[in-house]
């Protein structure tokens, strides 16, 4: 049995290919198994910012449904409430730059599920520069509207709490002056 160099090379090509096919789907079942089991909404993107995946905190979180976040990009989901300008500037920077970034805060007000105080952070999953495979972004997001309104009630009552300690500290005042008034009064009479 006699074999061409161009049955060698399409043979290796295909087995290339097969393999790189097969590794690309392995190596996708592991990131979606990681990014399903994180508590907080993820949403994964490709190098045109295209959502390829969220996991469910994701769906539940902003009450959406797959078809209408999946090979939609980022900043049209929903109303356009990620079309942000800074953080289209960070997600744009994240792939040519290597960067990535850490602690964006985003408050929008969601259609369905109201006002929501989200940080976001957002890093590129690194293949070898030769890979075969297209970069890709995890953008992770942390709800943190519940601790931003018990912070902002806190800080009422403080400020609630300090007026009254300051009201209560002029009264006391205005009393200690009306009692050293008279005790002086007292000390002065014949």
């Amino acid at each position: 049995m006699e074999t061409t160099k161009e049955g060698v090379e399409q043979t290796v090509k295909s087995i290339g290919t097969d393999f790189v096919e097969r590794f690309w789907q392995e190596s996708w079942a592991y990131i979606k198994t990681v990014v399903d089991v994180v508590r907080e909404p993820i949403l994964i993107l490709n190098k045109d910012l295209r959502v390829m995946a969220a996991n469910d905190s994701f769906y539940r979180t902003f009450q959406v449904e797959p078809k209408d976040t999946e090979k939609n990009i980022v900043y049209n989901l929903g109303n356009g409430q990620w079309n942000i300008p800074a953080l289209r500037k960070l997600l744009e920077d994240i792939l040519p730059k290597n960067t990535f970034f850490k602690g964006f805060e985003v408050t929008h007000e969601f259609p369905v599920i109201g006002r929501k105080v989200m940080i976001l952070n957002a890093r590129q999953i690194h293949f070898r520069a030769d890979s075969a495979f297209q970069p890709i972004i995890l953008l992770a997001m942390e709800d943190v509207t519940e601790m931003m309104m018990v912070a902002e009630t806190l800080a009422s009552h403080t400020n609630q709490i300090e007026t009254r300690f300051t009201e209560q500290a002029q009264k006391l005042k205005t009393h200690i002056e009306k009692l050293e008034q008279e005790i002086n009064e007292l000390k002065n009479r014949p």
